[in-house]
Formats: structure tokens, C-alpha cells, sequence
């Protein structure tokens, strides 16, 4: 194992060019109702997604969120990381991946030369905090995806790294343990996404030989770079 790999774990086809708001859309009321539709479109940064989420009561984490927590990063980044929800750090400062999950997140992305404010967007499936760091169910995470699809089609990533389970079913609507499919090449819309093991996972899991969690990780991590930069260096 490298040292890179110990230091690290040291640790307790594009979207479509932003189009102009469908005409149809009313913006004031997509806050207030998981049956009205987000269309491709609606909005056109995203800084405009602010204003709505933390509005928003789309569904019932709504009425128990202290902020929400929309993204962090780059927003032309080419590399997009894509969580479960918010925990109570992400709660309580709005920002995702800013405990301990997040701080790992930041190491792992690092290791492989990649700054988390310069070269990547950070966002999650869901924008509030479920009580309790629940999983969100299905009708939350349905009422939420919108949003995150907009962010996804706004930042045009080329990779989009996919940190566990949950975002994996999310947004792909793939049911599978992340076990099972971590490491494996995915798409959604034409953008590559790599499944990979949770950073909160990791810190539960501290064993760094070969074959444990972290050491799939690091071997994932490697890949994505090295796909990230054969996909930026072609014109």
C-alpha cells in the first residue's frame, strides 16, 4: 500500500447548454408542491436554486430543516460528487460535506490533485436534513431530484462520482448494495458516473488492507481522475 494511501485515510456525453425558463413554469409555486414539474430549463444558475430550496416544501423535510443545503464548489467544475443529504453540520451551515464525511472527502479528492472548491461541485439527492440522518425515502427523494437535476444540466460535468447507495438509486434508480456495484462505469444523459462507498462509510470502516473499503476507494478514486483527465484533454 502507498503512502499516499495511508496519508490519506489518516483520519479518526454532456448535459444540454443552459436554456431560457419555459414560459409555462411558474417558479413561485415550484416550492410549494411536489406535483408541480421542474422542467430542463427553469433555471438558469445555479444561485437561482437558493432561493427555492430554502422555501421549499416539496416534501416534509421541509418543516424540519434549519437550512438547505443546495451545493458547494465549482459550478463549472468538470468532476461533480453527489452525496445522500444533509447531516447536522450541512444542517446547521448550509453547505454539503462539511463534518467529518466531508473532511475525508476533501483528503480523498486531494490524494489525486483535485481541489474540492476549485475542481469539483458538491451537491446531494436530497437538499434538507432528514431527522435523525435518516436514509430519505422514496417519495423525498422524488420531490427533490428536480432540483439536483437542474444543478447536473447547469454544471455540465463530465464525471459525476456518485458516494453511495442512495445517490446511486437517486438518480439512476439503480436498487443495488453499493457493494455490488461500486467501481463500475455508469451513465446518466450521457455523463460518466463512477458509484463509490460513502466517505461517512469509510470512517466507519478503518481497516486500510487490501480488498477493505478504503482500499476499493483509493482504486476507484485513481480511476476517476484518470478518466477525468482522457475526457478533458479531448477537445
Amino acid at each position: 500500500m502507498s503512502e499516499d494511501q495511508i496519508s490519506l485515510f489518516d483520519f479518526g456525453a454532456a448535459a444540454e447548454p443552459v436554456a431560457d425558463a419555459p414560459a409555462t413554469v411558474d417558479r413561485a409555486a415550484i416550492p410549494t408542491s411536489a406535483s408541480i414539474p421542474i422542467p430542463a430549463g427553469t433555471f438558469s444558475t445555479v444561485e437561482e436554486l437558493l432561493e427555492p430550496c430554502n422555501a421549499c416544501q416539496r416534501c416534509g423535510l421541509g418543516q424540519t430543516r434549519t437550512h438547505a443545503v443546495v451545493g458547494r464548489g465549482n459550478p463549472q467544475a468538470k468532476l461533480m460528487v453527489i452525496g445522500e443529504g444533509p447531516g447536522e453540520n450541512e444542517d446547521l451551515q448550509g453547505l454539503p460535506f462539511v463534518g467529518k464525511a466531508g473532511q475525508l472527502l476533501d483528503r480523498i479528492l486531494a490524494a489525486v490533485s483535485l481541489d474540492s472548491n476549485r475542481d469539483v461541485y458538491i451537491a446531494n439527492i436530497v437538499k434538507c436534513r432528514p431527522p435523525g440522518n435518516r436514509k430519505p425515502t422514496p417519495e423525498e427523494m422524488a420531490a427533490c431530484v428536480p432540483y439536483l437535476q437542474e444543478q447536473v444540466r447547469l454544471v455540465q460535468p463530465k464525471i459525476i462520482l456518485l458516494a453511495g447507495a442512495t445517490a446511486v438509486q437517486g438518480l439512476l434508480g439503480d436498487k443495488r448494495g453499493i457493494t455490488k456495484i461500486r467501481g463500475l462505469w455508469m451513465e446518466w444523459q450521457g455523463i460518466a458516473c463512477m458509484p463509490v462507498f460513502h466517505p461517512a462509510y469509510l470512517l466507519r470502516n478503518p481497516s486500510k488492507e487490501q480488498g477493505s473499503p478504503k482500499w476499493l476507494m483509493w482504486q476507484d478514486i485513481q480511476e476517476v481522475k484518470r478518466r477525468l483527465d482522457e475526457l478533458s484533454a479531448t477537445p
